[in-house]
Formats: structure tokens, sequence, C-alpha cells
């Protein structure tokens, strides 16, 4: 049934304090040299009758599983609202610290560990984003529309192939003086426009999408939660004219140019009907190929990459065959580790997997943990109309979750990868379609 809305929201500066390595790209030491854009934790607080909801999208590549739980628990026990309706979310910027000791990174030198003051720093910001959110909840009423979010990328392999454009937007304002709340939206794109030769903090794309929907529209103070949808297949690379922060700008501003113009003639309501429900998982683990199958692959990988370094240098089709040697890197890596038996904490750190479920008066929202291809995605949202993806939340997968068709192909995203799919991927849509199916998110 429908309540009247109460909304909060708040946004909390995560960046470091000192230069840290920025994480997302391997092979390359990349210190920090200072910041483009602040990095946020930003929270919004829903609440109708006895159901509260509280989304925070954080600023980060990834928000590790156990730290995650220690601030939905804290959460928790501050606000009354359930750690099951929180869900803590990574815009998975690849210019931010590292926040998760990766498997696959183990034989990188040039990646360092997770700086543990840091760690505690982004807790904390995501319990202070939460707390805050919750503490100026007032009356409100919320619009939602569907932006055209094509302007920032698509397929990583084929322009042409499998996507997710539909941006689902949510603007909530003040119920009494109409000013602006906060405004959350999913963009089913890997933020990477920045490469490995940029050393500043930046949340990307998405923050600046965020500057320009602040300074053009909402206001400077009023938080913008961004999540990402499902973009493990997916890439700017084929729509960018370079790896610059003023690209990032570029493509940020026509994301936000888009939300805008979804929102021209919003239709508020002050009634939202609210429900969440919630499900665990263990994911069956990858085989991996002897040490000797994974070398002679990297040998493969590293030609093709010299090859075309040499007769195509800089097209997006070189960029592929450069981030394929890097995944034939990391399957090495994993492989060694595999034979050695040092996997476990790795697989604990992500175990169980956790799927969440929301409903949004008649949207509805599943958000998964990790890197997921959309074709997943695109499936369920067949079955039940209405749905969106987030993902990235409450944890990571150490690694992507890929079709059949993406693991027969080999490459990157298939190689680096400690979760068999496309087992993994099914298992997660078929959680999230038993749960959609629950009561509290019928429509």
């Amino acid at each position: 049934m429908s309540q009247p809305l109460h909304a909060g929201a708040a946004q909390i500066d995560i960046t470091p304090a000192k230069s840290l390595h920025l994480f997302g790209y391997p092979h390359v030491k990349r210190n920090s040299t200072g910041t483009h854009d602040p990095l946020l934790s930003s929270a919004i607080y829903l609440r109708s009758g006895e159901e509260q909801q509280l989304y925070i999208g954080n600023d980060v590549i990834f928000v590790p599983k156990d730290l995650a739980a220690r601030a939905r628990q804290r959460l928790e026990a501050g606000t009354g609202i359930p750690a099951s309706a929180i869900c803590v979310t990574a815009t998975h910027t690849h210019s931010g610290p590292d926040t998760v000791a990766y498997a696959s990174n183990a034989d990188d030198e040039t990646v360092p560990p997770p700086d543990p003051e840091y760690l505690r720093q982004l807790e904390d910001g995501i319990v202070a984003a939460g707390e805050a959110a919750v503490g100026n909840a007032a009356e409100a009423e919320i619009a939602f529309a569907e932006a055209d979010g094509s302007c920032v990328g698509g397929n990583r392999r084929d322009p042409d192939g499998p996507s997710i454009p539909e941006t689902p937007v949510w603007l909530v304002r003040n119920a009494a003086t109409q000013a602006p709340i906060g405004l959350m939206l999913i963009v089913s794109m890997h933020p990477t426009v920045l490469h490995e030769d940029s050393t500043v903090y930046s949340g990307d794309f998405p923050g600046l999408a965020r500057k320009r929907l602040q300074d053009a529209w909402l206001g400077a103070d009023v938080p913008v939660i961004y999540h990402t949808g499902a973009c493990g297949n997916q890439s700017p690379r084929h729509v960018v004219k370079g790896n610059t922060l003023a690209e990032a700008e570029r493509l940020g501003n026509a994301l936000a140019d888009s939300v805008i113009g979804a929102m021209a003639s919003p239709r508020f309501s002050t009634e939202l009907a609210l429900g969440h429900a919630t499900a665990a998982t263990r994911l069956p683990l990858r085989g991996f190929p002897s040490e000797a199958l994974a070398a002679t692959a990297l040998d493969t990988a590293e030609a093709r990459y010299a090859a075309l370094k040499k007769s195509k240098p800089g097209s997006p089709e070189t960029r592929t065959a450069e981030v394929d040697l890097f995944g034939a890197q990391e399957t090495l890596t994993l492989a060694k580790a595999a034979h050695r038996g040092t996997l476990t904490p790795f697989v604990e750190s992500c175990m169980p997997a956790e799927v969440q479920c929301f409903r949004l008066g008649k949207q509805r929202m599943a958000a998964f943990p990790g890197e997921i291809f959309v074709e997943f995605v695109l499936g369920l949202m067949g079955e039940f109309p209405g749905l969106y993806a987030i993902t990235m939340a409450n944890g990571e997968f150490q690694g992507y979750l890929v079709t059949e068709e993406a693991l027969a192909e080999g490459g990157y995203e298939a190689n680096n990868a400690l979760f068999k799919s496309p087992d993994g991927g099914n298992l997660l849509m078929d959680h999230a379609a038993e749960l959609l199916c629950e009561p509290a998110l019928e429509l």
C-alpha cells in the first residue's frame, strides 16, 4: 500500500587525504598527484509507512564485502533501518584508491595492498552519509523518468552488441518547499574514460556528470546518488576521442544533459509503495588451466597485441587486444595460485553473494555484487518489465561473470575471473527472479 513519502539525502567527501595508488589498471605505478574532482559517498533515504530503504553510492572501484557489511550493521544499529534494506555500492571509478586485494594482481609488483587508514575513512564516510540522510528526512515527493545513456558508450567488443542505454532517474524534492532533496540514477557503463596515464583522483565521467547536474540544475549541496548497472562488457572506448579529463567531462556533461532533458516535465507523487527482499548464494569456482597452458595462452595474447600495436596503433581493436593480454596474465597468476592452494581467502572474501531486490512504486531494482555481463540482466528485464539492475553492490567477485559465448571466445573478462561462468550469473538471476515474485515486491 502507498504511504506518504519521507526522504533525506547527504554527501560526504571520501577523497583520500594523502597520495595513494590508483587502482584499475595493471603493471603501472600510479600514485595520485592531486584531486581533479572529489570522491564522494552519497546517500538517499526513503521511508513510506513501516518500510525504509537507504542507498549509498561511493566513488571507489569496489566496496569490499566485509566493509559494506560492517557499515550496514553500524547503520542498522544507529538508525533502525534493517541492513537488508541498505544498499552500498561502488561507482567503479578506476581513478580512486585500492580498496580490495585482488588475487589476479598478486604477481603485479606495482599494485600495493589497500591502505588500512583509507578503508577506515571509507567505512566511516559511508556511515556518516547514511546517518545524515536519515537525520535530515522530511516529507517528500518523488518523480521518475528514463534518460538515454547511450552517449557514454556501448558494448566493449562490438559497438552494435548488447547494451543497456536505459538510464532510470529518481528525483526527490521537499513536499513543502519543492526544493530538491536528492537524485538517484543507474548507468550501465564502465567509468573508464581515464586510463593508466591519469594520476589524479576523479570520479571519471560519473563524478563529472554529478558536477554538471549540481552546477546546472540541482545545486551544489544536493546529493546525486550514482549507481553503476551491469557493465561487464560495456565501455566508453567507441565514443571517446581520447582518454583525457576533457573527454570524461564531455561524456559527463552529455549524460547530465540527457538526465535533465528526461526530467523536463516531472510528475511528482507524495506517495510511494516500497518493498525489499534479499537472498544469498554461493557461486561455483571456476576451473583453471595448467600453468603451462596458461603460459602458452599468454604468449599468444602477447603476439596478437604486438602485431595490432604495430598495424593499428591507438585503435579500439588494439586496446581490446591489450586488455586481453592483461586477462591472459591474470589467468596465469590465478592458475599458479589455484595449484598452490592459496585462493581460498579471496573466494571467501566474496561469498556468499547477496542479491537484493527493491520496489520503488512502479519500478523495481535488483542489486548484485561484482562485474556481470549485460546479457544476464537483459534476460531478467525481459521477464520483469520496469526492472533495473545495480552492480558493485555490497561486495565484489574478484573478476567477471560472463556469458557462454564470451567464455568460448576467451579474452580479458573471461580470463579475469574466480567464479564459474555462465553458471554464476545464471544463479544470481534465478535468485533475483524468485525474490521479485515475493509479495513485498509485486507491482
